[in-house]
């Protein structure tokens, strides 16, 4: 090639300006390296999702990525509208979406999303675990994590007790759950199945999915059990920081003290400007005689920027509720002695007034400190707030009768624009036994079904088969429950770290109020909220709600014996059993058809013919003794033999209740006198079959107690 002119070509160089061709490559590695990573970079990550679980003040802001938050669970399908003849069927343990086939298995459809989002919260029990549960991730026709198990203490992922929680029921082989708050995230759907083996018969499955739906086009990391493991350093982390909690110290420390008499108040002025109130320490001493009614009367009420957002009973802030126990958990601490902290970030853009009412009729030595930080308002800040309702008397009918018009209670109802963080249920039970049978239903926004279904009270507050014991966890527990049969006191508390219901115009909570036994309750709510200057709860009480007078705890049915020498068998260690004989702990309350010893009785289901229980009596006086069973007849128990070392005894029992088919205690089965070979009597309860009048397969029957004369 020649020039024009036919001057021979030169190869032209390339001109670098302002440095070597060596520098420029690199320039133009990091330019497209940067611009590689602008292009993969994720909105919403396993990481970010942890790190977001612990931050306090990320749980004062609107959401950074949008979100809408929605349950999938296990609520009884018949509930299709509020005009429905279903809307209150509480058949809640064998809901589904479908049944899928794959690969020739039956798979149950629990939960089944499209678009990017991340399960938040995975709440579930039952009494038979065995099956496979099986997570598939962004449409693809393989499972990509499976559960050997009904069971989320056998997810294989390295989780503590923070994030992985036992119900306090739990048992690993039959009855009891758990929930897993560590974050599923997923980029375009999941589907969570669960297969029941042919052999095993179907028994209730409960569950509670919580969820984000994030808009289409957010980038969302899958998750996997390796990406789990890739950063099991983080999740313990984050385990360990739920459970022991950051200390702050940053920020201006505030302090008062004063003797606060019946009708004074104290108030606190805070620093002025964009600040935040991170930290709020409130001592209260008086009369130990005194103390839960006096909590009950200490009103909280808290102004920022000219709004007050806060106006409730100190007891009921903490989480405790009606007796003011102690609490342990990421957002509120209480030790059951008056002293209270509170966690939740506080943040104003100009002043901030806190004041303490003393309505109760006591003297009260007040000490309140508060430690005050910057904070950067901006566009997605939010205003604390914590709304307060006490209603008495509220109606609550029997579950699962067609004769009764069952009814919903406002749990509460928020207006504006807002982020609901937790709430607390205080409560005086007016009935017997258990009242929290109904399932919330939360409405958001525009819903035309309520986004957020439930399948019960206990399952709401993160444990399972009621009635329940007190527990603590980080997202809340059980402060208060002084019965065994939930008679009288009862308190649930709940925060939501990941779980949290962001709404725009509207959020309604509602509550089916639906028990054992019909009755009344006496219900006090507590909802902690973040909102915008507008926002704000309807139907709150007024303060003065706060001198409801606290009934004594009423005696519990459970503390009834049918004789001193009664042994209880629900609290009785087996010696033996067949493999597939189910046993429970029932309560029995809600029968009137005598009473049973314990107020309980033990369950056992799934029998069949020759199936059987073994006790070992040990320790027992070198004398005869007469053996008197009681048990239970209901319309589709079975018959029952019985063997005392070994040898029949010329009894039998029929648990069939016909031809009344009630529910009613046996009264006393006289099983014989027997004496003790080296101080032990060995007993055998056989399922021998069934009346051909019961109902069903008769392949149940019910303990009460064994009394040895």
């Amino acid at each position: 090639m020649t020039q024009k002119g036919g001057c021979p070509a030169k190869a032209c160089p390339l001109v670098i300006y302002g440095g070597s061709m060596e520098k420029t490559f690199r320039l133009l590695f990091l330019l497209f390296a940067l611009l590689a990573a602008s292009c993969s970079r994720q909105d919403v990550t396993f990481v970010s999702l942890l790190d977001e679980m612990v931050d306090y003040d990320e749980a004062a802001r609107w959401p950074q990525v949008p979100f809408t938050s929605h349950l999938e669970s296990s609520h009884d399908r018949r509930s299709v509208s509020p005009d429905s003849a279903g809307w209150f069927a509480n058949s809640d343990g064998f809901g589904i979406i479908r049944v899928d086939t794959v690969d020739g298995r039956r798979e149950n459809v629990l939960f089944d999303q499209d678009g990017p989002g991340v399960i938040t919260r995975f709440w579930l029990t039952t009494m038979d675990k065995r099956g496979t549960m099986r997570f598939y991730f962004d449409h693809s026709n393989e499972a990509q994590w499976e559960i050997p198990a009904y069971d989320l203490m056998r997810c294989g992922l390295p989780v503590d007790k923070a994030l992985l929680q036992e119900h306090p029921n739990y048992t690993p082989d039959a009855k009891g759950g758990n929930t897993l708050f560590l974050p599923i995230p997923y980029a375009d759907g999941c589907k969570v199945t669960f297969e029941l083996p042919d052999s095993v018969a179907p028994s209730p499955k409960y569950y509670n999915i919580n969820y984000r739906k994030y808009p289409k086009g957010t980038s969302v990391e899958t998750f996997s059990k390796e990406l789990a493991m890739k950063y099991r350093e983080r999740i313990a982390e984050v385990d360990s920081l739920l459970l022991a909690r950051p200390v702050c110290g940053d920020g201006e420390l505030l302090e008062r003290v004063r003797t606060l008499q019946p009708g004074d108040s104290l108030a606190v002025r805070f620093p002025e400007g964009a600040k935040a109130v991170r930290l709020l320490e409130i001592e209260a001493c008086m009369d130990s005689a005194c103390y839960e009614q006096a909590m009950r009367g200490l009103v909280l009420k808290m102004v920022f920027d000219g709004v007050e957002t806060v106006s409730v009973p100190l007891s009921d802030f903490s989480g405790a509720g009606m007796g003011a126990r102690p609490v342990d958990s990421w957002y509120l601490s209480a030790d059951g002695r008056g002293k209270v902290a509170s966690r939740w970030v506080m943040p104003y853009q100009e002043t901030a007034l806190l004041k303490l009412l003393n309505l109760s009729a006591e003297v009260v030595n007040v000490a309140i400190k508060a430690r005050v930080g910057e904070w950067t308002w901006d566009e997605r800040s939010l205003y604390f707030h914590a709304s307060w309702k006490q209603e008495n008397g509220i109606r609550v009918e029997e579950q699962n009768r067609d004769d009764v018009d069952y009814v919903e209670w406002n749990f509460a109802t928020l207006e504006g624009r807002g982020v609901y963080r937790g709430d607390v249920l205080t409560l005086f039970n007016h009935t017997p036994a258990w009242y929290g049978e109904g399932d919330e239903k939360i409405w958001v926004d525009g819903d035309r079904f309520p986004s957020h279904f439930g399948t019960g009270t206990e399952d709401y507050y993160n444990c399972s088969w009621a009635p329940v014991v007190p527990f603590d966890t980080p997202f809340g527990g059980a402060p208060r429950a002084d019965a065994e049969t939930a008679t009288g006191y009862n308190t649930f508390f709940r925060t939501r770290n990941l779980d949290q219901m962001p709404f725009s115009e509207q959020l309604r909570f509602d509550i089916e109020m639906m028990s054992w036994i019909s009755g009344t309750v006496d219900y006090a709510t507590t909802v902690f909220w973040y909102g915008s200057p507008d926002a704000r709860a309807i139907g709150c009480s007024p303060v003065e709600a706060a001198l409801y007078v606290l009934p004594p705890q009423p005696e519990d049915p459970a503390d009834y014996k049918i004789s001193p020498a009664a042994v209880e068998f629900e609290a009785l260690a087996l010696a033996g059993k067949s493999p597939n004989l189910f046993v429970d702990v029932q309560g029995m309350q809600a029968f009137s058809g005598g009473k049973w010893s314990g107020g309980k009785q033990l369950l056992c289901t799934h029998g069949q013919p020759g199936d059987y229980l073994l006790y070992d009596f040990c320790g027992l006086e070198d004398r005869p003794y007469r053996l008197v069973l009681h048990a239970t007849k209901a319309p589709d128990y079975g018959i029952l033999h019985f063997y005392v070392d070994g040898q029949a005894v010329p009894v039998v029992f029929d648990g069939c209740s016909a031809p009344h088919y009630d529910v009613a205690n046996s009264g006393p089965v006289v099983l014989g006198v027997f004496r003790p070979s080296e101080g032990k009597l060995l007993l055998r309860v056989e399922l021998a079959g069934k009346n051909a009048a019961a109902h069903g397969a008769g392949n149940v029957f019910g303990l009460d107690c064994l009394v040895l004369e």
